[in-house]
């Protein structure tokens, strides 16, 4: 299997926030940003993957800003680094100033993906190669949240967490 890009699995979803998708204060909807950014998430991690992929997890996610009524969001999504069958995809979430054009980061977040085969069975995924200094930054990071994860749910101990050992030890 060849090892894979970030920028190959870049994808750029961009939207209007309408009425329908509002609260009573005319901001976007939580949930309404959670599914939008799950479609990009998916798309990225089949991109990454050339599988089809489930969600597996919601890892992180940062309401920083609301997004108002009329706004253009943006989701740039990627796969940040890829693991035997899993994958991270690191969001950033973007919205446009209406009268100047500057898109400012209003919130992040972090999905992982499984590629499964089309009876649903976990599949092995390409290593990821981290090509920029923000790539390499997400990709040492995603292991230490994944080590993260794996000990807070009991999967690992905190002893074999080689990328946590100076937070346990």
């Amino acid at each position: 299997m060849e090892p894979r890009t970030a920028f190959q699995s870049k994808t750029v979803m961009t939207d209007l926030v309408l009425p329908s998708e509002t609260n009573p204060i005319n901001n976007l909807f939580g949930g309404e940003l959670l599914a939008r950014m799950d479609r990009a998430a998916s798309i990225a991690a089949r991109r990454h993957s050339r599988r089809i992929v489930v969600t597996a997890a919601v890892n992180h996610v940062a309401f920083n800003r609301s997004v108002p009524l009329g706004s253009v969001v943006t989701i740039e999504a990627k796969v940040s680094r890829a693991f035997s069958t899993s994958m991270e995809v690191f969001m950033d979430v973007w919205i446009e100033d209406r009268e100047s054009g500057e898109c400012i980061k209003a919130n992040e977040a972090i999905y992982t993906f499984v590629a499964v085969d089309e009876t649903g069975r976990p599949v092995k995924v390409p290593e990821l190669v981290p090509e920029t200094a923000l790539e390499v930054e997400r990709f040492d990071a995603a292991l230490r949240r994944k080590q993260l994860s794996l000990v807070v749910a009991g999967k690992m101990k905190p002893t074999d967490a080689t990328e946590l050992r100076a937070l346990f030890l």
